[in-house]
């Protein structure tokens, strides 16, 4: 839970201790308020993953409003529902990305939309909540726990997402949404100016009695706040759970996801990743442990990611040496989050070092063939392989003869592993040759509705879907209606979710 919170902190630009020291002052709090048992449990784990569905919509944001992550950063601060502020940090961000005879029309296409409540509006935030559920639910939480995920937006007064309001609201999600908004402020404008927001809030945001406790107990509730993480887990209420290995791999499998929602190009990227990559390591001769060792790492390799903003990943143009230097600085990311917790250490090594090259050309660390064991030649060999294999914004997905020829460039230029290569190749190329009919499709879904789900979570509309397929628009409607009543989805975002869960993206690729 530390590596997916270090995840989402640097997703959401937020400090690196955020999340434990709002998980520390939220259970000083809770206790205050006389929560106990399941709710002080939930105020626990709710503090370290309120915005665990929050990667989720970032390509549609991008595009209007540029880097992310800084959009993140400026909105923070803000009451969502003080219009004109939020507005004006939405007007500000476009008019930073957007050349300037553009940014006016972009401005006010988005605020004419907003004012109509298009599918931005109606679809991104609930979207959020829906994606934090159903990693919620993966990740083992009771329903109680994963309805107050999906109450990320909520306030008391009822005018957030989801309507509700008061007591509807879970006590953890109350005390969670004050105390990492009290934090935020204090880092900036110390404890005045947090107090201030907290009793200028108090009614509308914020469970009044609650923001009454909290100003009561005052700047003592921040005073000695834990510095390391391993501090985290004197806060953990019992039961303290842990994890067996195939429990583990679940956990990481959301990872994977997590990261790879962020962006619809590279959806099912991690999945192939490390199936590629296990299955060359079995033909290469790894026992099973170090099989088990290089699929964890293959599920998280790309979980630093998050931490750039995704207009950089979805640029259809060549990247500039700035993004080029952020693109490197994922792979520091990987490791950084993934150190968070002490035992995943061999993990954190293998999965940084996953855009190594053995000439010592890649990154981060550039280290070379003398550092790089087995498993971290065929990890890079798979992601480079399966990369190719999908679409890009700059480029079409390569057929296997063009892979082919790519990697053995790579491998004559000293690059990637010969042994590695050969065997994900193998891998793939069998794959590709001897495909299988797809199995019964998940949740009764036709192999339509399987189709427009795919095409729906790669970002295009009803009219661009119709296109590609050869059906009507109004066809489609009806699929995507009949798709997300079967999958138990509400939003686009959701249909994302299922369809990666489902291994829907991924197997479309194998196949192509």
């Amino acid at each position: 839970m530390a590596c997916l919170a270090a995840a989402c902190e640097l997703a959401m630009g937020q400090d690196a201790d955020q999340a434990l020291r709002s998980c520390a002052v939220a259970m000083r709090v809770a206790r205050a308020w006389g929560l106990a048992g399941s709710e002080l449990r939930n105020v626990y784990y709710q503090s370290l993953l309120r915005f665990i569905g929050c990667n989720a919509d970032t390509g549609e944001i991008a595009a209007i409003a540029g880097d992310v992550i800084e959009l993140r950063r400026a909105m923070a601060p803000l009451d969502a529902a003080a219009a004109p502020r939020v507005i004006a940090a939405l007007v500000q961000r476009i008019r930073a990305t957007h050349a300037a005879d553009s940014a006016a029309a972009v401005a006010l296409a988005v605020l004419q939309g907003l004012g109509r409540a298009p599918e931005f509006g109606r679809e991104i935030f609930p979207g959020h909540c829906e994606v934090a559920q159903r990693l919620g639910r993966r990740l083992g939480f009771d329903e109680r726990f994963v309805t107050g995920l999906g109450q990320l937006y909520a306030r008391w007064d009822g005018r957030g997402v989801p309507a509700v309001a008061g007591d509807a609201i879970l006590p953890a999600v109350r005390v969670v949404v004050l105390v990492q908004d009290l934090l935020l402020h204090h880092r900036r404008a110390g404890w005045g100016e947090a107090a201030r927001i907290v009793h200028e809030r108090s009614g509308t945001q914020y469970d009044p009695a609650l923001a009454a406790l909290v100003l009561r107990q005052g700047q003592a509730l921040l005073d000695e706040l834990p510095g390391r993480w391993e501090e985290l887990l004197e806060f953990e209420p019992p039961p303290h759970d842990q994890l067996d290995t195939p429990a583990l791999e679940r956990a990481l499998t959301v990872l994977a996801d997590y990261a790879d929602i962020q962006s619809r190009w590279l959806l099912g990227h991690t999945r192939r990743v490390a199936d590629l990559a296990v299955d060359a390591a079995r033909q290469l001769g790894l026992d099973a442990s170090a099989q088990a060792l290089l699929r964890c790492a293959a599920l998280v390799h790309d979980i630093g990611r998050v931490g750039i903003s995704t207009h950089v990943w979805d640029q259809q143009c060549a990247l500039s040496q700035r993004d080029l230097d952020h693109v490197r600085l994922h792979s520091v990311y990987t490791g950084q989050i993934l150190r968070r917790a002490p035992s995943l250490a061999p993990l954190a090594e293998l999965a940084a070092a996953a855009h190594e090259r053995i000439d010592g050309s890649g990154y981060a660390r550039a280290l070379d063939g003398a550092a790089l064991p087995i498993a971290a030649r065929v990890l890079a060999a798979a992601d480079v392989i399966a990369a190719l294999g999908e679409e890009r914004p700059h480029r079409r997905a390569h057929e296997l003869a063009a892979i082919e020829r790519i990697v053995a460039d790579e491998v004559g230029a000293g690059h990637l592993d010969p042994d590695a290569c050969a065997a994900a190749l193998a891998v793939l190329g069998g794959r590709l040759k001897t495909a299988a009919p797809a199995g019964p499709a998940p949740a009764g879904l036709s192999e339509r509705e399987c189709e427009v789900l795919v095409e729906l979570a790669q970002g295009r509309t009803n009219k661009e879907i119709a296109r590609r397929l050869g059906i009507s628009p109004k066809t489609v409607g009806h699929q995507v209606q009949s798709a997300y009543r079967k999958a138990g989805v509400h939003t686009r975002a959701g249909a994302t979710m299922f369809a990666m869960e489902h291994g829907l993206l991924a197997a479309r690729a194998d196949r192509r």
